[in-house]
């Protein structure tokens, strides 16, 4: 007859080990499937994504984007990391000349400049057409003199909003004089 140490048993250093197995195994077979963009990308070398050169370009214009890939390549593509550097004063190296990116394209950059292309930009109108102004000149391109307004705050909703409107009417007409004054003087002098 069999003793009872012959039995086989299962104890808590094997369940540890078989768990530590299988955590491995199937973690090797999880990450093979992978096809995220990002872990492409650093299995083939580059660290960082379009998206993130696209953001610290926007953040930060007066630095080159060619730049902003060397400190993503070399800081393993964090971003907070090269907006701390930028903000902290530090700068950004200069990429060495050995230094050639994969210049990553995101889509959202294309689409925007294919809709700029295709769409041109309806010129905005002078405030003087803006605000409805062209009957307070007149067409010798003087202005024509109105009365002062009254001054001080109304009690009425209606005749302060007609107060402000005729405030910033004046403002306007203000800022066209010192143009014009300024013209005639450049065409003077």
């Amino acid at each position: 007859m069999a003793s009872s140490d012959e039995e086989a048993t299962l104890s808590i250093p094997s369940l540890a080990f078989v768990a530590f197995l299988s955590f491995f195994i199937i973690r090797y077979f999880m990450s093979s499937r992978s096809t995220d963009t990002a872990a492409a990308s650093r299995r083939a070398g580059q660290r960082f994504t379009g998206a993130q050169v696209e953001q610290l370009a926007q953040m930060f214009p007066q630095l080159s984007r060619r730049d902003i890939m060397w400190d993503l390549q070399r800081n393993g593509g964090s971003v907070a990391a090269t907006t701390e550097r930028v903000l902290g004063g530090r700068g950004l190296e200069r990429a060495p000349p050995s230094f050639q990116p994969v210049i990553p394209v995101s889509t959202n950059a294309v689409s925007t400049a294919v809709r700029a292309s295709v769409i041109p930009k309806a010129a905005e109108p002078d405030l003087i057409t803006r605000y409805n102004l062209q009957s307070r000149i007149s067409p010798k391109g003087k202005e024509k003199e109105e009365p002062a307004p009254a001054t001080g705050w109304a009690a009425n909703k209606d005749k302060r909003q007609e107060m402000l409107q005729r405030r910033r009417d004046e403002m306007i007409l203000a800022a066209r004089r010192r143009m014009q004054e300024r013209d005639q003087e450049a065409s003077g002098s």
